[in-house]
């Protein structure tokens, strides 16, 4: 196969916090020397793209702010076409309230005033953002999640993510979000389609979770690689549904794949 264009995870698949994951920097390389054009897309929606620049290329992957699109992009876009009028109740990191802000989405810190709830990763959660989460949710408004990650690669161990706190809500509130963005939502694939305008059979998913990254790859039609460096271990990926088209030990051997 003559592949073209790789979609690449970011945590768990190149780094791991601001380390590069043993092998990756490498199988990058030889990525971007077979000529394939990358796009990195990360679940993580607190930083805007801009901020990867630095990070990614201080662990050896040279990009660009083009390069990378994260939960925070997606979820932004969305927000822009489905509510951009609206007093969003968010909770959510302030470098998620400040992409909102930058694209001119406004938010609100009153219960009576919101017009949707966003539900995200909040290093500070407590028992009052989920009284008021149930409050606005009792007012029969949107309720939109950022991405599904329950539980997501940190330095030292797996720390919960944005899907713990979107579930902790769904819970009390009873109700199911009606949109949860990121990884794998078909605006997701939107946005990875437009921003890697080659056919998706010549396309590369290079990802370490099955139920975002590899189902990403197969909604958008791409050949799936699984990398074990991540939070996949072999008895989740043989429990697992979804069969990637190719499963290595990391980046590194992305040789298999692209010859």
């Amino acid at each position: 196969m003559d592949y073209r264009g790789a979609v690449l995870d970011v945590d768990g698949t190149v780094v791991r916090g601001n380390d590069p994951i043993p092998g990756a920097p490498e199988g990058y390389r030889r990525i971007r020397e077979a000529g394939l054009e990358t796009l990195f897309v990360s679940n993580n929606p607190t930083k805007a793209p801009s901020a990867y620049v630095d990070r990614l290329g201080d662990a050896g992957f040279e990009v660009t702010a083009e390069q990378v699109v994260t939960a925070g992009t997606v979820a932004t876009r969305y927000l822009r076409e489905h509510h951009a009028d609206d007093e969003l109740f968010l909770i959510g990191a302030p470098g998620l309230r400040e992409q909102f802000a930058a694209a001119d989405l406004s938010t609100t810190d009153a219960v009576e005033a919101a017009d949707a709830l966003v539900a995200s990763i909040d290093h500070e959660f407590d028992y009052e953002d989920l009284c008021e989460a149930l409050w606005v949710l009792e007012r029969d408004v949107p309720f939109i999640g950022t991405d599904p990650d329950v539980v997501i690669p940190a330095p030292e161990r797996d720390v919960p993510g944005s899907g713990a706190i979107i579930n902790a809500v769904a819970g009390v509130a009873e109700r199911d979000p009606d949109a949860v963005l990121g990884k794998p939502s078909d605006a997701a694939v939107e946005v990875v389609r437009e921003r890697l305008p080659h056919p998706p059979e010549t396309c590369l998913l290079v990802g370490d979770r099955l139920n975002t990254d590899i189902v990403l790859g197969e909604r958008a039609g791409m050949t799936t690689v699984l990398v074990r460096t991540g939070v996949t271990d072999d008895a989740t990926l043989a429990a697992s549904d979804h069969e990637p088209d190719y499963v290595l030990d990391s980046l590194g051997d992305i040789d298999r794949v692209i010859g």
